[in-house]
């Protein structure tokens, strides 16, 4: 692990989120000192970006025992295990008290801008293991600093880098110009600014997973109660047996009744579907929007866009740091064939420590969601699963860190945006993943 003389250095956590607290509560579990890093104003600030998104979890599956540990001498009250959270929920009853709970130990407003071993490049070999961990950091009124680390844990999350409409990967031509009628994200149409905005509307969703399915449900039920509001569904590929998700016979019944939600609002004629349709470019059409596939075909004009195309991992502040990740997923080598969306969904992935999140930069991981790098199916227990081994590593237990101590769940969490109006209905489902509206597959934000 870590050389001797960097001992009395803290872990530095980048992210104060489910999964970067729960590793500070383990890290002092061990007798280590973390010290967290978030660059927002308050813990889980991605989380609190999907807070009207339920959970496809329960509580008994979002709370890490070490954490629990910390906060059960404060007199804090754990929820009904059986309830299913909101984003919202999460953030203020758990992870906020959980960062209260650390004190000093997290840090807001802490932007980490850069990590490198100090004084070596990633080119240079001579003395780099013995070298401790440098981060540049930005303070939120723009001063820099510098600290160091006897190792640092990645525990950022995907949320801030959501993924593009074009279907190469790339931003569609005339996408970033058109900014003022692009989101990213699964809108709240119970805040009143975001509801005019869809209110009477001609909308395209585009994406295939969760939290599609949620911005669809949620413009169906605006449709009901605001003419002219109408949904224009852009899929890559056909519709058939799968497109829906499970439905009636899903593992999660919570998770199947979006689909069948999303199945209705096409049905109903709420939604019309476009499949087969990967696009190329957007053009302004006066104040309205039309978009192009790469065989030419192009839509009627709609007047916004929901882009729900899935997650990926901001690399750019990690680029001096020596990291093994798969061409594809961009995960850690070792992490990438468990966890890859054609063969798994979160049910099935074996759960996984230090070994499977270790790079050729020795004392540096890649921990919740940014480890699954752009693979859907994070579980928030694998990531606490995940902190737990690094913990045990750090603390020179290699035994405790290469011990399995989860047992996933027969039915699989997966992750994904949630669907739970009613307040019945929030007492017997769920919707997003452990975070994160995919995740939250939410995309969410960090599960």
């Amino acid at each position: 692990m870590s050389a001797p003389n960097t001992g009395h250095l803290p872990v530095v956590i980048v992210g104060a989120g489910p999964i970067g607290l729960a590793a500070a509560a383990r890290l002092v579990e061990r007798g280590l000192e973390p010290l967290v890093l978030e660059a927002g104003p308050s813990a889980a600030t991605a989380v609190r970006g999907w807070a009207h998104v339920r959970l496809f979890s329960t509580w008994a599956e979002v709370i890490d025992p070490a954490a629990e540990k910390l906060l059960a001498p404060t007199g804090w009250v754990r929820p009904d295990s059986a309830a299913y959270p909101t984003g919202g929920d999460w953030a203020e009853r758990y992870l906020q008290p959980l960062a209260d709970v650390l004190g000093d130990l997290v840090r807001y407003g802490a932007t980490v801008t850069g990590v490198a071993r100090a004084g070596r490049d990633r080119i240079v070999d001579s003395g780099r293991e013995e070298q401790p961990f440098t981060l540049h950091l930005r303070a939120a009124d723009g001063h820099e600093e510098r600290i160091t680390a006897r190792a640092v844990v990645d525990a950022s999350g995907t949320w801030s880098t959501p993924g593009p409409m074009g279907a190469n990967g790339l931003p569609a031509l005339g996408e970033r110009a058109a900014a003022d009628r692009i989101s990213y994200r699964v809108p709240n149409l119970d805040d009143p600014a975001v509801r005019a905005r869809y209110a009477g509307r001609r909308t395209a969703v585009v994406g295939s997973g969760a939290s599609a399915f949620t911005a669809l449900a949620h413009l169906a039920d605006l449709a009901k109660e605001e003419a002219g509001t109408h949904a224009v569904w852009i899929l890559r590929r056909g519709i058939g047996a799968g497109t829906y998700g499970g439905g009636e016979a899903d593992e999660l019944p919570a998770r199947g009744a979006l689909g069948l939600r999303a199945k209705a609002a096409v049905e109903d004629g709420h939604a019309s579907a476009v499949t087969g349709f990967r696009t190329e470019a957007v053009e302004r059409d006066g104040d309205r929007l039309v978009l192009v596939a790469d065989d030419g075909r192009r839509l009627d004009p709609v007047d916004e866009v929901i882009v729900l195309t899935g997650l990926r991992p901001d690399l750019s502040f990690l680029s001096e740091i020596r990291l093994g990740l798969d061409e594809r997923l961009q995960a850690p080598t070792a992490l990438a064939p468990l966890i890859d969306p054609n063969l798994h969904s979160c049910g099935t992935v074996y759960p996984h420590g230090v070994k499977e999140l270790s790079h050729p930069e020795q004392g540096v991981y890649l921990v919740g969601m940014k480890s699954y790098g752009r693979a859907p199916t994070f579980l928030a227990m694998t990531g606490y699963e995940q902190v737990r081994s690094i913990a045990a590593a750090l603390a020179g237990d290699q035994e405790g860190a290469e011990r399995v101590e989860l047992t996933l769940p027969e039915t699989g969490v997966c992750g994904g945006a949630g669907l739970f109006d009613e307040p019945g209905d929030a007492e017997q489902s769920g919707g997003g993943c452990c975070a994160t509206p995919t995740t939250v597959q939410i995309g969410t934000g960090g599960c």
